[in-house]
C-alpha cells in the first residue's frame, strides 16, 4: 500500500487525491490530505465571492473525492513554522508528500503611502468577507464614498462588485454577520477599477465583466478615449485576437457608447457637494469606473488616512508595454484596495525560489540542490505560479501524480507510519477529522437558521473548532 499526504484540500489538493485514485499503476492507495484550517476547499470557500454560486458549487464534486474511503481529510494541522511539523518529519510517516498550499501572499504596488490607513490588499478584503479565520475585524473605511481598485483581473472586479452591491442581495449568501452588517451601512457610492495598461491586456474573464452590468443600483463608466488609446480596440475583425479580448472589447465598447465620459486629466472628487450630506448619490446610483493606461504612483493622504491615488498617464509603447507620457490624474478615495497578483509564501523547510515565488521542481517532483528529492511533490499555484483558473490545478495535478506514480516502486521501499494520525497527536497536533468538519457544516446552518438566512459561516478559530468539537456557543 502506498500512503500519501497531500498538504492543503484545496482545487490543487482534492484534485491531487483525485489522480492518486483515479490512476490505476498502483492499486492500493491511500491518501491523507491535510490543511492548516479545520474547514476544507481552500480557495473555493474562501476566496470565491459569495454571490458566485455556481462556482462555489464546485465544492461539491470537491466533497466527493473527500468522502471517498480511501481518502482521509486531516484538518487543523499545521506544517511547517514554529508550532507545525516539520517536511522532513512529515516524510517520515508517508512514502510520498504533495505540497499544494497554493499562493498566500498579495503583490504590493511598491510605492510611497502603500501603508497608509484604508489601503489594503484585496486579498485582506476578500478573507473579510468569506469568513477566513485569520482574518481580523474590520470596516475596510465603508464609510467611505470614493472607492480606487488597482488591478483589472477577476479578482479586481469581485472586490468592485461586492462594494457595489447591495447588502440586500447578499443576505441569502454566506457572508457573516459582521460583513454584512458593515456591507449594510457602506457609504461607498463610486468605485474605480483601474489598470496600467490597456483593456486588451486586461485579465478579467467576460463573464465577470458582464456581471457588473447587470448590477442592479449600479451604472458603468467607460471613457470612451481611454479605449481608443488601445490598439487592439479599433483593430479590424479580421486581425487574431484572443476570443476573449475580442468579447471583453465588445462588452467595453457597448458601455462606452451608451455611458457618460468618466473624468480625466484632472482630480476627482466625490465630495459632499456631489453626493449630500449622507454619502448617498442624489441619483441613487452606485457607479463602477473602469479606467485604463493609468499607472499608481503614490497614496495621497490626509488626516492620517488614504486621501486618494495619484495615477501617471500611460500610453502603449509599441512592444506590449506601456511607456509613462509626464502628465498625471489623481483619483480621490478613502479606500484602495490593491488587485495586482500573488505570490508564494516559503515554507520552512521546502526550497523557495524568491525571485518566482514557487518551489523548484521538475514534473512536480522537488528540487534541493537541483536533485529530485524522493517523496516530495508539489502542484498547483506553489509549483507553476499564481496563474490560470481552477480548472487549470487539475492537469497541473495529473502531471505530478504521473511524476509519483513512475518513482512508486522506489517510494514503497521507503519506511511510513501505519497510522499517521496518532503520531500526529502525538506531536502535539489536534487534528479536525471529516466528522469534525460535518459539525461546522451543521453549525454554520443552524447559526443561519437563526439568522433568518441559509447557512453564514463561522468567522473565527474559537467558534470553528467549538463547532467541529460539537460544543454550542
Amino acid at each position: 500500500m502506498l500512503r500519501v499526504a497531500v498538504v492543503g484540500s484545496g482545487p490543487s489538493g482534492v484534485y491531487t487525491a483525485q489522480a492518486l485514485l483515479n490512476q490505476s499503476l498502483v492499486p492500493e492507495v491511500r491518501v491523507h490530505v491535510l490543511d492548516r484550517l479545520p474547514t476544507p476547499y481552500g480557495l473555493v470557500r474562501y476566496g470565491v465571492a459569495p454571490d458566485h454560486e455556481k462556482i462555489k458549487s464546485l465544492q461539491n464534486s470537491l466533497r466527493a473525492v473527500l468522502e471517498d474511503e480511501r481518502v482521509t481529510f486531516v484538518g487543523h494541522v499545521q506544517i511547517g513554522g514554529a508550532d507545525g511539523v516539520p517536511p522532513a518529519r512529515l516524510a517520515e510517516l508517508y512514502h510520498a508528500v504533495v505540497y499544494c498550499v497554493g499562493a498566500a501572499a498579495d503583490r504590493p504596488l511598491a510605492v510611497p503611502g502603500e501603508e497608509l490607513p484604508g489601503s489594503c490588499s484585496a486579498t485582506r478584503f476578500v478573507s473579510w468577507y468569506s469568513a477566513h479565520p485569520d482574518s481580523a475585524p474590520d470596516d475596510f473605511a465603508l464609510r467611505a464614498r470614493s472607492a480606487v481598485v488597482i488591478g483589472v483581473g477577476n479578482v479586481a472586479v469581485d472586490v468592485a462588485r461586492i462594494l457595489a452591491r447591495g447588502a440586500d442581495e447578499l443576505r441569502a449568501t454566506d457572508v457573516p454577520r459582521a460583513a454584512l452588517g458593515a456591507l449594510a451601512g457602506s457609504r461607498v457610492r463610486e468605485v474605480h477599477i483601474v489598470g496600467r495598461r490597456g483593456p486588451s491586456q486586461a485579465r478579467f474573464t467576460t463573464k465577470e465583466l458582464r456581471e457588473l452590468g447587470a448590477l442592479p443600483g449600479a451604472r458603468i463608466v467607460v471613457d470612451p478615449a481611454e479605449l481608443t488609446r488601445d490598439p487592439a480596440y479599433a483593430a479590424p475583425d479580421g486581425l487574431p485576437l484572443p476570443a476573449v479580448v475580442r468579447r471583453n472589447l465588445e462588452v467595453l465598447r457597448g458601455w462606452a457608447v451608451r455611458g457618460e465620459p468618466a473624468p480625466s486629466g484632472a482630480a476627482h472628487d466625490p465630495s459632499e457637494a456631489a453626493y449630500g450630506p449622507s454619502g448617498a448619490a442624489y441619483d441613487g446610483v452606485r457607479r463602477i469606473r473602469l479606467r485604463f493606461f493609468l499607472r499608481p504612483v503614490e497614496l495621497l493622504e490626509r488626516g492620517g488616512r488614504v486621501a486618494g491615488v495619484r495615477f501617471a498617464r500611460t500610453v502603449p509603447d509599441g512592444a506590449g508595454g506601456v511607456r509613462d507620457t509626464g502628465t498625471y490624474e489623481d483619483i480621490e478615495a478613502q479606500l484602495v484596495l490593491r488587485a495586482v497578483g500573488y505570490r508564494g509564501v516559503e515554507l520552512p523547510g521546502l526550497p523557495f525560489d524568491p525571485v518566482r515565488g514557487t518551489v523548484p521542481h521538475a514534473a512536480g517532483r522537488v528540487l534541493r540542490d537541483g536533485v529530485p528529492s524522493p517523496g516530495e511533490y508539489v502542484a498547483g499555484w506553489i509549483k507553476r505560479g499564481p496563474t490560470g483558473v481552477i480548472g487549470s490545478n487539475r492537469s497541473c495535478a495529473k502531471e505530478t501524480v504521473a511524476s509519483l506514480i513512475e518513482d512508486a516502486p522506489l517510494l514503497a521501499r521507503r519506511p511510513a507510519a501505519d497510522d499517521p494520525l496518532a503520531v500526529l497527536r502525538a506531536w502535539g497536533q489536534r487534528p479536525v477529522e471529516w466528522d469534525g468538519w460535518l459539525s461546522i457544516e451543521r453549525a454554520e446552518e443552524a447559526l443561519g437558521r437563526s439568522l433568518g438566512r441559509g447557512p453564514v459561516k463561522i468567522p473565527d478559530w474559537s467558534g470553528l473548532l467549538a463547532a467541529a468539537r460539537g460544543e454550542e456557543r
